[in-house]
């Protein structure tokens, strides 16, 4: 890849926490003797860390529009369908190397990773305090895994800069995507080095990285190598928080001030109405003839994906199988219309029918204790064999979805009990981060649940990651590797 004015920070953003406004200031020639040099400059440093994985329509990986990882990888599954556009091609698992919205992820957001390694060498360097360098550089590095993570799960192993290369930016230095024990090494380093000097859940600022968000994510990574033993070991140390429990209420966690009140959120993302960070669910599920406040309708979820919830399941309480439009017609499974004809529509969260835009002040919910529960049994029965305690993580979580609990007796087997755990997990976690693409392909069902339930003749083993842009593979000369099956 050229690797050209990376030392230049373009944006670093002054603010005192998520919420507030976002001052961009162009840093246009950062000079390691006098920036950074105070805790405010440190603060800079640090948002400006944050800033990608926000959500938002032009540079927010996490959007809750067709542009965020959330709303693509579960249109990939049986959670969200769409009938047009990139989410058809999401649904029938029909993306190629010419599809912008699948290879953006990699072409907008990599960059980020190389700033991020430079910010943290300014850091490191800085005359301010050792402890002010190891908080600040705690949270980079947790954004820094973070965001690795999310492309490495996108994508599979990425290019990743070295600080040498990133300090010599107008010479030309493609380079190759690293083996998959490297990279996996790399997001390992970055989460478990923030985790050390990342505050305590009980201390954390809302909306912050903490210990236990560095752990959850490194969680997600080893469930995606299948390391179940540290699986277990960091759920375990997370449990031993005793920061979290599941809350009573699963649809309260998306009322308006649900996660800022959770006991269960581990992280979320705050979103407000001046779009510093944006939530566009409700305008991107809600047909314009919703009452009394409309969107752009421009995905459902799937009937084959609802009738799976049994009948008194909680977590289905905001899937909307019915409702009358302004336009008088009531609308649902026996009148779909073409707005219900492939499934109900995924609200998942609070309506805010007072919201005075599209977006909302409804936080993007990302992690959860629930996934700390469901991750601990699914390792234990893999590390062996089902057992009760494995079986009562999942009771516990259903109980609160007002469920009965299931019978080990039931699922004794390994196979049946991923298939229970698979099932879980889809109905615990649809339409938050897009977690559930990687359960899927994690399980070996990918590809045969896109054909089960779409009937699908492009998807393909291949389609288990996404494919790079002709021109990333361009830039990188010969040494940058397209996915196979996309060449």
């Amino acid at each position: 890849m050229k690797l050209y004015k990376l030392l230049l920070l373009p944006l670093l953003l002054l603010l005192n926490s998520c919420t507030k406004d976002l001052v961009p200031i162009d840093y246009a020639e950062i000079n390691p003797s006098i920036f950074p040099k105070s805790a405010a400059d440190l603060d800079a440093m640090v948002n400006a860390a944050y800033y990608p994985l926000r959500g938002a329509w032009s540079d927010g990986i996490f959007s809750t529009s067709e542009r965020g990882v959330m709303f693509l990888s579960d249109a990939t599954t049986e959670i969200l369908h769409g009938k047009y556009g990139d989410q058809m091609l999401a649904s029938l698992q029909n993306y190629k190397p010419t599809d912008e919205l699948f290879t953006r992820y990699y072409d907008d957001f990599y960059n980020k990773i190389s700033r991020m390694t430079l910010t943290i060498d300014l850091i490191e360097k800085s005359t301010v305090s050792d402890d002010l360098k190891k908080k600040a550089i705690a949270h980079v590095r947790c954004a820094r895994g973070l965001l690795a993570y999310t492309l490495f799960d996108l994508y599979g192993p990425l290019v990743i800069a070295p600080l040498e290369i990133l300090q010599n930016p107008l010479q030309e230095a493609p380079l190759a995507r690293l083996n998959n024990a490297d990279m996996v090494a790399f997001i390992e380093a970055d989460l478990e080095a923030a985790a050390i000097d990342l505050p305590a859940p009980q201390d954390g600022e809302y909306g912050r990285f903490n210990k236990a968000l560095a752990k959850m994510i490194d969680i997600r990574l080893n469930l995606h190598e299948k390391n179940w033993a540290k699986v277990k070991t960091l759920s375990d140390e997370i449990i031993a928080y005793n920061a979290y429990s599941l809350d009573a209420n699963y649809a309260a966690m998306w009322d308006l001030d649900g996660a800022k009140n959770s006991h269960e959120v581990i992280w979320a993302i705050p979103c407000d109405y001046a779009g510093t960070s944006e939530n566009q669910w409700q305008l991107m599920v809600l047909p314009a003839t919703f009452a009394p406040k409309g969107g752009f309708g421009t995905i459902t979820s799937t009937w084959w994906f609802y009738d799976r919830f049994e009948a008194n399941d909680k977590r289905k309480q905001m899937m909307i199988t019915e409702f009358t439009g302004t336009d008088g017609i009531t609308y649902n499974r026996a009148s779909p219309g073409a707005i219900l004809d492939w499934g109900p529509i995924p609200l998942k969260m609070n309506q805010d029918a007072d919201r005075t835009t599209g977006l909302t002040t409804v936080d993007i919910v990302m992690y959860r204790y629930a996934d700390v529960l469901l991750s601990k049994a699914e390792a234990i029965a893999n590390a062996g064999t089902p057992t009760e305690e494995a079986m009562e993580l999942i009771n516990v979580v259903r109980r609160r979805a007002g469920l009965a609990d299931k019978k080990l007796s039931d699922y004794s087997s390994l196979s049946a009990f991923n298939d229970l755990i698979l099932l879980e997990r889809s109905h615990e976690f649809w339409c938050e981060n897009g977690q559930y693409r990687a359960d899927l392909i994690r399980h070996g069902k990918f590809v045969s649940r896109c054909q089960e339930v779409t009937q699908s003749t492009y998807t393909g083993p291949n389609k288990v990651v996404y494919p790079f842009s002709l021109k990333a593979v361009s830039e990188g000369k010969g040494k940058f590797i397209q996915n196979p099956g996309y060449n």
